[in-house]
């Protein structure tokens, strides 16, 4: 199903229920050079412990940095209500031995870009660290070959009527990505929303009787619970994998070149991602954004990575 090359990625992520799936699908797809780690879904900590503890799991040989703690402005609000006070749902995996490899994720994004040039970085946090990273070093947005981030969207949000999480938690970040003349691919709520996983993958994960699957079991049936009471859905969305499979499956996505800018200051509207669909009347695009995935052929593939992690 694969007929592309692996691409080489570097994932930024704050695992997170959908972070994990995330990490098993950029396992199985693409060639994973390092994982950073944010605060977001949890503490910088927490999220650093679940890099690991995937890691471990999936017995991943990829170096993992713990980055920022906290958005560049204020407080974190975090997602412990959605994802569990431990971020994995209280999933039973061992705590990890030992440290991440540095705690210095900014030096590593700028140090590793510089050595390799091309590589794709694929936020599905909050864009904190690689606004740090481009603050300590401009010329970054030019070398890789894409930040495709899980964020935004063209239409409302998910933690107001306006602001999706991952944007809303640090939206100073994302403006400074957003305007950093990078090649930009935001893969928003609107394109998220449309690949989703239900009872009938959990039960076919708890199938397996694999280590992973019994933790992607666990993960599913969180998710599906939470998004039960408080939409009375029986899925839920595979936010974070999907921007994995827009780099490692290109051709699932159909997207469109657009100027996006990010609400810093409204009332109603912080951490909105204003999508301008007026055409040519709004200028150079900064940003291409998803709109149509193939739903099926998606989650056949986070399902196939799944089987074979």
């Amino acid at each position: 199903m694969n007929d592309y090359p692996r691409p080489r990625m570097i994932l930024d992520c704050d695992p997170g229920v959908d972070d994990a799936i995330a990490i098993i699908t950029a396992a199985r797809w693409a060639d994973l050079v390092g994982i950073t780690t944010v605060a977001g879904n949890v503490s910088g900590g927490q999220t650093s412990a679940n890099a690991m503890r995937m890691r471990d799991l999936l017995g991943l040989d990829v170096p993992i940095h713990r980055g920022a703690d906290g958005p560049l402005s204020g407080d974190l609000e975090d997602a412990s209500h959605v994802h569990g006070a431990d971020g994995l749902a209280g999933v039973n995996l061992p705590e990890p031995k030992g440290d991440p490899d540095s705690f210095d994720a900014v030096e590593f994004l700028v140090e590793t870009t510089r050595a390799e040039e091309g590589l794709h970085l694929v936020p599905i946090g909050p864009l904190t660290n690689i606004a740090l990273a481009l603050r300590a070093d401009p010329g970054l947005a030019h070398r890789v070959a894409s930040i495709t981030l899980m964020g935004g969207g063209t239409g409302g949000g998910n933690v107001t009527a306006a602001a999706e999480f991952n944007i809303y938690v640090d939206p100073e970040a994302a403006d400074m990505v957003f305007r950093s003349g990078g090649p930009v691919h935001m893969i928003g709520l609107n394109l998220t929303n449309q690949v989703r996983m239900g009872s009938d993958h959990a039960a076919t994960c708890r199938e397996m009787d694999t280590p992973v699957g019994d933790v992607v079991t666990h993960l599913l049936e969180h998710l599906i619970d939470i998004h039960f009471q408080w939409e009375g859905s029986d899925t839920s969305a595979m936010h974070d994998p999907s921007a994995i499979l827009a780099i490692t499956h290109p051709h699932l996505i159909a997207s469109e070149p657009r100027t996006v800018v990010i609400e810093l200051d409204g009332t109603h509207t912080r951490g909105q991602t204003l999508v301008d669909e007026r055409g040519p009347a709004a200028g150079d695009p900064n940003c291409r954004v998803g709109y149509g995935v193939d739903t099926e052929s998606a989650v056949d593939l986070i399902m196939q990575a799944i089987r074979e992690a």
